[in-house]
């Protein structure tokens, strides 16, 4: 079920009302009412799906009973819950990628081994409940987490529908005890939730499915165009995938404040960062932050000589490039970033920006920041969106060409412009529409039915989340 969609437009009030009907006294009647609804939800796309993020749930509550329970066999019980995630993982998102590759190496050797590819559909959001599962049982080996004896609430944990397709990625030490508490609604927290939903709606309809039009027609025929096209279509796919992924992290975390619970904060505004380590820790900060526990510091992080620091910065990188997708695009995209960050740790200016600039005139040397890493974020964005690394290659080879060729304009533009002004204005608050008390109501009236007006306006073929792919 996308958010999206008219069936969600039914859906989410109709289990809002349920849920609050149910009461807040009744905590474990709402957490199974929440695991229904979520399954529910899931199953909207493939009901055979539903069967394995069960079975993913059951492993890991008794993996994490397990590791509570002996001393001797600790190690064991969390191999088998890295083994049955990674391994359902591997298989649906990754057996035909090594298969081609495998298959290729040996044809290179004029060897041709008869091994085929099998017709796998990718089970929707495995990459993201995958992870936040593995949060649990990781955390509980580590002993920052106690196992919970509450199987109900910890399968709602797991399918927890709002942030279950495209997150963000919770861990369970933050939103697992949410579910043994009580939760209150209040006007408050609705208000908020509402309005980040109309701010997360905004960017996807109005933005990012707007610039996709443009995006999807220049990548697909690039050799018809010109440089300045080339470029329209490379920053109309840097504000689509903006648009639609935070968009998507606004639409789950206003969701989440309307049944009580608090989702962390998945993007701060990341094309306003003045440098590419600020950028990673604004963009996608669920998945940044999960690798750098879960991965980097336990390589070692940045503890050990400077060649081995490297090492693991690259292998971060590249990791993250790998979860996104079975192409070498993806891990092009990881390498490049990496490059990108390794002039700057060397230097041990990776932590020179931590918070956004105070004044509303950046001023030039912040702008010329800005603008030069937002140009190095549009150049790896095409290997991201690129059909293969050839094709990332030849675009840009044809941006630098400076040639001129057929035209096609960016016509939806300033309409990532006008999120970008919003944002940049609300820079220093949690998303677009969230304003305090000293607004004037008519000013907050006007952006909301504005925003309204422009999604309905925009409105059409439901459009999936890109990262739904992921």
């Amino acid at each position: 079920m996308l958010f999206n969609s008219i069936e969600f437009v039914v859906f989410l009030p109709i289990v809002f009302a349920i849920y609050w009907l149910i009461g807040s006294a009744r905590i474990k009647s709402q957490n199974l009412f929440l695991l229904a609804s979520s399954y529910v939800f899931y199953g909207w796309w493939d009901y055979r799906f539903l069967a394995l993020i069960a079975f993913s749930s059951v492993v890991d509550f008794v993996v994490g009973q397990q590791l509570h329970r002996t001393e001797k066999f600790r190690k064991g019980w969390l191999a088998l819950s890295l083994t049955v995630n990674l391994g359902l993982l591997g298989f649906f998102k990754y057996y035909n990628f090594f298969v081609d590759n495998f298959v290729e190496a040996f044809r290179f050797f004029g060897q041709a081994p008869d091994i085929s590819t099998l017709s796998i559909i990718l089970p929707v959001g495995i990459s993201f409940y995958t992870f936040q599962t593995l949060s649990y049982t990781i955390d509980i080996y580590r002993r920052k987490l106690g196992p919970t004896k509450d199987f109900v609430g910890f399968m709602a944990y797991v399918s927890f529908f709002p942030q279950l397709v495209a997150g963000p990625i919770e861990r369970a030490t933050k939103l697992l005890p949410q579910f043994f508490e009580k939760r209150k609604f209040t006007y408050a927290q609705g208000r908020d939730g509402m309005r980040q939903i109309l701010w997360g709606l905004f960017k996807k309809i109005v933005v990012a499915d707007t610039c996709a039009i443009f995006a999807n027609d220049i990548f697909s025929n690039s050799a018809e165009y010109g440089s300045a096209t080339l470029l329209i279509g490379a920053l109309c796919f840097t504000f689509q995938i903006y648009g639609d992924f935070s968009g998507y992290s606004d639409i789950a975390i206003g969701t989440a404040k309307l049944f009580g619970f608090n989702l962390m904060t998945n993007f701060r505004y990341p094309y306003f960062s003045r440098d590419i380590a600020e950028f990673w820790r604004r963009w996608h900060i669920s998945l940044s932050s999960w690798f750098r526990d879960y991965v980097y510091i336990p390589l070692g992080g940045s503890n050990g000589t400077r060649k081995r620091t490297l090492i693991n910065i690259f292998v971060i990188f590249l990791v993250s490039g790998f979860w996104h997708g079975a192409n070498w695009t993806f891990i092009v995209w990881g390498g490049l970033n990496a490059l990108y960050f390794v002039p700057i740790f060397l230097l041990k200016k990776n932590r020179n920006n931590l918070d956004h600039v105070d004044y509303f005139w950046p001023g030039w040397n912040n702008f010329s920041h800005i603008l030069f890493t937002f140009s190095l974020t549009v150049l790896a964005w095409v290997f991201f969106r690129a059909e293969n690394v050839g094709h990332a290659f030849d675009y840009i080879v044809g941006i630098f060409s400076f040639t001129g060729g057929k035209w096609h304009g960016g016509d939806y533009l300033p309409l990532a412009a006008l999120m970008l002004i919003i944002e940049w204005t609300m820079r220093k608050r949690g998303f677009g529409l969230d304003f305090s008390a000293h607004v004037p109501k008519w000013l907050r009236w006007t952006l909301y039915s504005m925003c309204v007006w422009l999604i309905l306006f925009f409105f059409g073929e439901e459009q999936a989340f890109i990262y739904f792919q992921f």
